[in-house]
């Protein structure tokens, strides 16, 4: 996240830090907001004792429609963060502190120097397969360890939160757009919820993961649910398949990664057989990829209503016929791309 303004932070951000005891009585601080999320306030602060990262969760989210969401997703957010250190050491940002009354959580600050974003590497054409496999790796070792431990499932009771977040923002959104698909869409909903195998963090998008000096560190885990973790790796695949239409000359490159992050995420899966996974984030991703034309949250970079069409052509196709494999899915782009 980039640098915005050089103003103060809000009283409401201060008393959290000293709520959280990483603010001493009497002590200096300064503060810049940082860009980057649409559903929180996200600030750069200098402490005495160094600087660290503040998020404080907005009820209403910065997009055009009417998204709303309940700040104690912030809770759960720093719950999945020690959670995924503990079944990934550096998986995340070390959690410094967590404040239930403001929505607010601290954490460590990574500085954009040594962890830029994989968000702005693949704007820039930089799609490098053997990091797309990192992120895999990384992800489907959180999934292998939760799912071992379902006492877990206890620890995040955030099915409405999910569904408000994710699963009517996008698919059941999608479906009012496109009835003639919303049988197909709610079922996919119906087949999410049905599947509550692992810790899933609901956001893996690269504008979420910062590509660092020892690997890749997954960010904003407002979404964190029990739930199905083919969201996860759909959730992932789908936004390297838009890709293609922000840097055309890279799409070589994005496809290259789908195909090493999807290898290396499915040869780990242990807890279900890996062909179930591999055909319910099949059936999953085109939904996804029509979303984010039609949904609640389309991705701000594709603004030509031809490649608005290129993805709900390819999208509504593979929604009408659902594969089961996701070569078949990346094979169905390729050729959308080539006509």
């Amino acid at each position: 996240m980039r640098r915005k303004d050089t103003q103060g932070p809000p009283a409401e951000i201060v008393e959290a830090l000293r709520r959280m005891h990483l603010l001493p009585p009497g002590a200096a601080l300064s503060g810049e907001r940082l860009t980057g999320g649409v559903s929180s306030d996200i600030w750069r602060i200098d402490l005495p004792t160094g600087p660290v990262c503040v998020k404080r969760a907005l009820a209403k989210l910065r997009v055009a429609a009417d998204w709303r969401a309940p700040i104690e997703r912030n809770r759960f957010e720093a719950a999945w963060m020690l959670r995924a250190n503990a079944a990934v050491p550096g998986a995340a940002p070390e959690l410094l502190g967590q404040d239930e009354e403001s929505g607010a959580l601290a954490m460590q600050y990574l500085s954009p120097l040594n962890h830029p974003l994989w968000k702005t590497e693949l704007r820039d054409g930089r799609a490098e397969p053997n990091f797309a496999a990192q992120v895999a790796t990384r992800l489907v070792g959180i999934h292998a360890a939760t799912a071992a431990d379902p006492t877990l499932a206890a620890s995040f009771p955030t099915d409405e939160i999910f569904f408000e977040i994710r699963l009517e923002p996008y698919l059941r959104a999608t479906a009012g757009v496109h009835p003639d698909l919303a049988f197909r869409l709610e079922a996919l909903i119906a087949a999410t919820e049905a599947n509550r195998r692992a810790l899933v963090h609901g956001d893996v998008s690269p504008k979420n993961i910062l590509v660092g000096p020892c690997g890749p560190v997954f960010l904003d885990a407002e979404c964190a649910w029990w739930g199905d973790p083919a969201f996860d790796l759909a959730f992932c695949l789908n936004h390297l398949l838009l890709k293609c239409l922000w840097t055309p000359a890279a799409t070589p490159g994005f496809l290259a990664c789908f195909d090493a992050l999807t290898e290396a995420y499915m040869r780990r899966v242990s807890w279900e057989p890996p062909d179930a996974l591999e055909a319910r984030t099949a059936h999953l991703l085109p939904g996804l990829f029509l979303a984010r034309v039609d949904g609640k949250s389309p991705v701000e970079y594709i603004t030509l209503e031809a490649d608005k069409d290129r993805v709900r052509h390819a999208a509504r196709a593979l929604l009408i016929h659902p594969p089961d494999r996701l070569t078949a899915i990346r094979q169905a782009w390729t050729r959308e791309l080539k006509a």
